[in-house]
């Protein structure tokens, strides 16, 4: 038989593996340098969860979601999604308590039964980011500005900022209402999916990526005609200040997000990189999430960029991995080879140089195919360790750029003497 990833499923291999650990220490440095702490919940949560938090009449809940019965016959959900589990572990283990705002982060998979297609996987990472406790428009400011400040770090260029608000509950109820009175003499023209979605959450239309859906939309009521005075201002202030730091973003009228806790501004991160589906990213407020699901009446706004979206757009824009300086110890007998294995590690541990690399022989090769295996790992000093070197108590330390002379070091100058090689 032969064994195969589950389609949707892919496998991360190592000649990958330097783009993802990249934009992952750029996002823990910008959350952690703006006070975010990060947050793990389980893969697995209570199907009621997501139900209650993303709505039931979503097509996460209705269609996406990978949802089984336990052994107790109990309905258990493996996420879609980062901030329904957020706020359940913020109630659940009464963060409110701890400070009147939480600054949360998370990075890791999700997981949605959709249709396996460029940049839409079943399984598939989030980094993401919540600040719960909040009603203050400089909160979306702070989201969104600290999204604007990862594109940036991430080197992320063609990318777009759309932005838009929700209103609160009532302004998006009586939006809800506008745009169903527009819809009523339209239907034939809708897809069937967005036929449903009259009956069962109207704005869910807007975000219809059908051609035609996308055509009957293109004149129906704009959200800022529905809104209160306070949503208006609050809007306002975050236009304001957000042209203010220099951030560019377009607004965008249908934008709604497909989730029903949204209220307030939205906004979607996208690239051309992703074709139709351009979102990488996409966040805003969820002022009624924490008290429907049991907490406290307290405001929140939050985001999460895909991973594998991102990389397609980096990959796009031509990100390369960055040469780091390679160290290679060829050694010759087992007593060199543990030291060696000594010296390898007080390098690693005496030198702090992003992307430094010291590799030692894991096998039994002969000194002549440790010397290949250097040259074919691009190596830029060489570490020669015999029989003879040891009764010296010496290695042999050769630059392979030919900058400097061969030189002859006592086991205790090897980090000083590489440090020196190195500059």
């Amino acid at each position: 038989m032969e064994y195969k990833s589950v389609r949707g499923m892919d496998d991360l291999l190592p000649q990958d593996a330097w783009i993802w650990h990249d934009l992952e220490a750029k996002a823990r440095r910008e959350f952690e340098s703006s006070g975010y702490s990060e947050i793990r919940t389980p893969i697995l949560e209570d199907t009621s969860v997501f139900v209650r938090g993303i709505g039931e009449t979503t097509d996460i809940v209705t269609k996406e979601m990978f949802t089984f019965q336990d052994r107790k016959e109990r309905s258990l959900t493996m996420r879609p999604e980062g901030t329904a589990p957020i706020v359940r572990a913020y109630i659940e283990h009464a963060l409110l308590a701890r400070s009147p705002i939480s600054r949360l982060y998370y990075i890791g998979p999700m997981f949605r039964a959709e249709r396996p297609q460029k940049g839409r996987l079943r399984q598939f990472f989030q980094i993401g980011a919540e600040v719960i406790g909040s009603n203050s428009p400089f909160a979306d400011i702070e989201i969104i500005a600290q999204v604007d400040g990862l594109m940036k770090s991430f080197a992320l260029k063609d990318y777009k900022i759309k932005l838009n608000t929700l209103g609160c509950k009532a302004d998006k109820a009586k939006f809800a209402k506008a745009l169903k009175d527009y819809l009523a003499d339209k239907s034939s023209r809708l897809c069937d999916d967005c036929r449903a979605r009259m009956e069962k959450n109207v704005l869910r239309v807007l975000d219809c990526k059908n051609e035609s859906c996308k055509d009957v939309v293109r004149e129906s009521p704009n959200v800022i005609e529905s809104l209160c005075g306070g949503c208006v201002e609050h809007f306002e202030k975050v236009k304001s200040n957000i042209e203010s730091l220099g951030i560019r973003f377009e607004e965008a009228k249908n934008l709604v997000r497909g989730l029903d806790y949204y209220t307030g501004t939205v906004f979607e991160v996208t690239h051309t990189a992703l074709g139709g589906q351009d979102a990488i990213g996409a966040g805003g407020r969820y002022d009624n999430l924490v008290k429907d699901m049991g907490g406290a009446d307290v405001g929140a706004v939050g985001y999460a960029l895909g991973i594998e979206r991102m990389i397609i757009a980096l990959i796009a824009e031509g990100a390369h991995p960055k040469d780091g300086d390679i160290i290679y110890i060829a050694t010759l007998g087992d007593a060199a080879k543990l030291e060696g294995i000594k010296i390898a590690r007080s390098i690693r541990h005496g030198i702090e140089s992003d992307g430094l690399v010291v590799l030692t022989d894991a096998g039994d090769t002969s000194l002549k195919s440790q010397l290949r295996s250097a040259d074919k790992s691009k190596a830029r000093i060489v570490i020669l360790l015999g029989e003879d070197e040891l009764k010296q108590g010496k290695v042999a330390i050769k630059d392979m750029s030919g900058k400097n002379p061969q030189v002859m070091v006592s086991f205790g100058d090897v980090v000083e003497e590489v440090r020196k090689a190195l500059c």
